[in-house]
């Protein structure tokens, strides 16, 4: 999944949250000498092509926006290929971009992907063979460029990040090193689609803005008077894409087209990945870490699915870290990157739901391999209890007290609050507290033996600290479609009664326990709305003294080696607070997270951008899957004698055995509708 900054207000999902970071001081270090001892190149001028075309192999042509320097000789080149409009909406990012890159000596090429922006064509899903293909061409059409020296580099972050891996899989001759942010390795389990083999609410949130990209319109003062007939061809295109998806509850071909996952030595060029701990998309980062072939480095900060510039309170001078990459492979000087650790990572001494804002207090530490060789810290699920040695098994039975997960309601982006009242309807086991400071860094694992009465039924588990005030902070989580246990592929469905040894891998992580604090693991059946509820309630049946928690722990260093980036620090404002969801007299439980009217103008494009959106979820407590997820959201373009607006909407509800899914299409020209269609499927549910 990608960014897209068609929604840009408060309550952006996460393709939208790198318009937060438009005011934050970008490069204010970037011209400073790091702590490597290499320094960025003078500044040299360079030229800015509005518009190019780029000739494809069926004669569709691309529309490419360049910074290409001018010192006099030719110079290496970065794609960047997304469908994010780089006329009007991704501007501001693409203008700081080619700065950055081209007065140091990088040429710069952003591209729309095919059917977005003004590019030609028509787009109808994530990552297309022609999507795909026309990367390979471009990169190619770089390099054969007088002003180029031969040498291309691609890089992105979320869509970009992850087209970026699939491109360099391909080996393009002409692509020489990647940078890739916020990325993913494997689309079916790691790209919001389907979290732990359940189906998420993340799925229909992207799926209904990807929607209004697909449909978007090209600008008239790109593309000509033929605007308008591209704009309709691209409606009649778009497919009711929540309806594919839902269709596909397997990791079928569907979704291993497309995910690196499936041979990681594809890649054969030197990789540079990105992400943060509070970025869902940091799994991925340091699993490519360690299964890359290619030289590569990895660096996790303490922020979200977003750019290490635009990250608040503290981000990095982040142009002069790029630059250095870039040069090392693209230009051959010696700029020390690949004498570095492969991972620099932060390691928090807080969860970033408790800053409130503020710098998260920790440090930075380095590792020199990935992974390293050391114990995991095994706490054995005793009765209501963490401990290191097992007591005599037991059965716990576990029934959700209520609807578990609204302290954690979203995949992405929406920070954790407080998890006691979700705590108080779960199965929590506690450790002791602790006598001295415990680290992790790595993906916790947790083996359960564990039944169920319904051949259907998942697994939530939330790794929190739990504070001396009593207070509950989200370390890590996971979900697991029990149906999945062994295969994401070709589920099976549980034997009601029969108990399995089940390993659950949580999400990656780094986070200091403090003295004083005690490890909390809580258990429950359900993450709603995060994850769609389990056909019928189920019970679960966890045997105790034999199930187990194991802690990737890591032994601080006395003196952590120098961070190479220069930190920036800027002003943020405390995250969003909301409260967990309670049911009203009916037991019914109703959540609303809107984003309402907001525009703003793009002075380069003299074009005023708008969206809004609308989002309900609704459940009732007492009902098994009694669900309702529905969403409405709207983006539209404004100048003289061009007026446009896209909305796209769905509803999703599912009884015992099946989905019942609506979505809608609609556009409009000066306020008159002139496109609309939708589309009511039932979808049969897959032992989901």
């Amino acid at each position: 999944m990608r960014h897209s900054l068609t929604s840009v207000r408060p309550g952006s999902t996460r393709r939208s949250v790198l318009a937060s970071g438009l005011s934050a001081p970008l490069f204010a270090a970037c011209t400073q000498t790091p702590h490597s001892g290499w320094k960025m190149p003078p500044e040299q001028p360079y030229r800015i092509v509005e518009h190019t075309w780029i000739p494809m192999r069926d004669n569709v042509r691309l529309s490419a926006r360049m910074w290409i320097p001018e010192g006099g000789s030719p110079s290496p080149a970065v794609l960047e290929s997304i469908p994010y409009r780089k006329r009007d909406l991704y501007r501001p990012y693409d203008d700081i971009w080619g700065k950055a890159l081209a007065a140091a000596g990088i040429a710069f090429v952003r591209v729309d992907v095919r059917g977005s922006g003004d590019s030609e064509g028509v787009m109808t899903d994530e990552y297309s063979e022609n999507e795909l293909r026309d990367c390979v061409e471009a990169i190619a059409w770089i390099a054969s460029q007088p002003w180029c020296t031969g040498a291309v580099g691609m890089r992105g972050i979320s869509w970009g990040g992850i087209n970026t891996l699939q491109v360099a899989a391909r080996r393009p001759p002409e692509l020489k090193a990647i940078v890739s942010m916020g990325t993913c390795d494997r689309r079916y389990t790691d790209d919001a689609h389907y979290i732990g083999g359940s189906l998420g609410r993340t799925n229909f949130q992207w799926g209904v803005l990807f929607k209004t990209v697909m449909a978007g319109p090209p600008d008239p003062e790109i593309v000509g008077p033929a605007w308008r007939d591209m704009w309709r061809k691209r409606l009649e295109a778009t497919p009711p894409i929540l309806t594919t998806w839902t269709q596909h509850q397997r990791e079928d071909a569907y979704w291993r087209r497309g995910s690196v996952a499936e041979d990681y030595t594809s890649i054969d060029v030197p990789a540079l990945l990105v992400s943060g701990w509070s970025d869902t998309y940091c799994v991925p980062v340091l699993r490519l870490l360690a299964r890359l072939k290619s030289p590569a480095r990895a660096l996790v900060g303490p922020w979200g699915h977003t750019y290490p510039y635009t990250a608040q309170p503290v981000g990095l001078a982040w142009a002069q870290e790029e630059v250095r990459w870039w040069r090392h492979w693209l230009v051959g000087e010696p700029t020390g990157f690949m004498a570095e650790p492969a991972l620099r990572a932060f390691m928090p001494y807080a969860t970033a739901a408790e800053a409130r804002g503020k710098p998260i207090p920790g440090r930075w530490v380095a590792e020199r391999h990935w992974p390293p060789k050391r114990a995991h810290r095994r706490f054995f699920l005793n009765a209501g209890s963490l401990d290191a040695t097992a007591a005599p098994p037991v059965i716990v039975t576990h029934n959700d007290k209520g609807v578990v997960g609204t302290t954690k309601p979203e995949w992405l982006d929406r920070l954790p609050i407080e998890q006691s009242y979700d705590d108080k309807r779960s199965t929590v086991f506690d450790s002791a507290a602790l006598e001295a400071p415990l680290e992790i860094l790595g993906s916790p694992v947790v083996r359960l033996r564990i039944s169920s009465d319904q051949p259907v039924a998942k697994v939530a588990l939330r790794l929190t600290e739990v504070r001396p005030d009593g207070s509950s902070r989200l370390v890590t989580w996971a979900v697991l479609n029990l149906t999945r246990r062994n295969s994401m592929s070709e589920p099976e469905a549980l034997s009601p009664g029969k108990a399995y040894e089940v390993p659950v891998t949580l999400r990656t992580i780094a986070h200091r326990f403090s003295a004083g604090s005690r490890i909390r693991l809580a258990l429950s059946e359900a993450l709603w709305p995060m994850v769609w509820p389990s056909p019928v309630r189920p019970t679960l049946h966890i045997e105790t003294g034999v199930s187990h928690l194991d802690l990737p722990v890591r032994i601080a260093e006395r003196q952590a080696p120098p961070f190479p980036v220069d930190e920036v620090r800027s002003q943020a404002e405390p995250p969003p607070v909301y409260e967990p969801g309670s049911a009203d007299a009916s037991g019914r439980i109703k959540l609303i997270n809107d984003a309402p009217y907001s525009s703003y103008r793009i002075d380069g494009a003299d074009v005023e951008l708008s969206s809004e959106r609308e989002e309900v979820c609704e459940i009732d407590e007492t009902g098994p899957g009694q669900s309702l997820w529905r969403q409405r959201v709207r983006s539209g373009w404004r100048r003289d004698g061009w007026n446009c607006e896209v909305e796209a909407s769905y509803q999703l509800e599912a009884d015992a055995g099946n989905f019942r899914l609506s979505e809608t299409l609609k556009a409009s020209e000066n306020g008159k509708e002139t496109f609309t269609r939708t589309s009511e499927t039932a979808i049969p549910r897959d032992l989901i």
